[in-house]
């Protein structure tokens, strides 16, 4: 088992995603969202009221960039093989009614989870499984959001 954190940004958008994390595509492993923060990006902010949605997904979609994920143990030197993925320009492919997680929030407001033990968001071993995190499609939405995460 390997813990593992990673940033995820996203500013004027014509897509609903922030950002994902999908099963590789060969040498997976599953993995468990056990921690998440939704906040406010840099620059200037607006202040309203939109949903926020951990969705299950199986495609990747397009990102523009793949941060890569930070052990959060500097003496486990396996790399994460959960691909992340930023500022898409193509949504990953969204299951129809899996929403996991969903939340009316502030955009000026940061907000934290912490899944209590045994109810993490896990994620199987299956080639571009994942979870992707969205909002509303609109160039006042700037956001960000971090995600600490297992792998098994």
């Amino acid at each position: 088992m390997a813990n593992f954190s990673v940033s995820m940004t996203r500013t004027a958008s014509t897509t609903l995603s922030v950002g994902s994390l999908t099963a590789a595509a060969s040498a997976m492993r599953r993995y468990k969202l056990s921690d998440w923060v939704y906040g406010a990006a840099e620059g200037t902010v607006g202040d309203g009221v939109f949903e926020w949605e951990i969705q299950r997904c199986t495609t990747a979609g397009t990102a523009g960039t793949n941060p890569t994920p930070a052990s959060i143990d500097p003496g486990d030197t396996a790399a994460a093989t959960t691909v992340c993925g930023q500022a898409h320009s193509a949504n990953p492919t969204l299951t129809a009614n899996q929403v996991l997680y969903a939340a009316g929030l502030n955009q000026r407001a940061t907000y934290r989870y912490v899944a209590q033990p045994g109810k993490e968001l896990i994620v199987p071993a299956t080639a571009l499984n994942g979870l992707a995190f969205t909002t509303p499609i609109s160039s006042a939405v700037a956001c960000r959001f971090q995600a600490l995460f297992e792998e098994q």
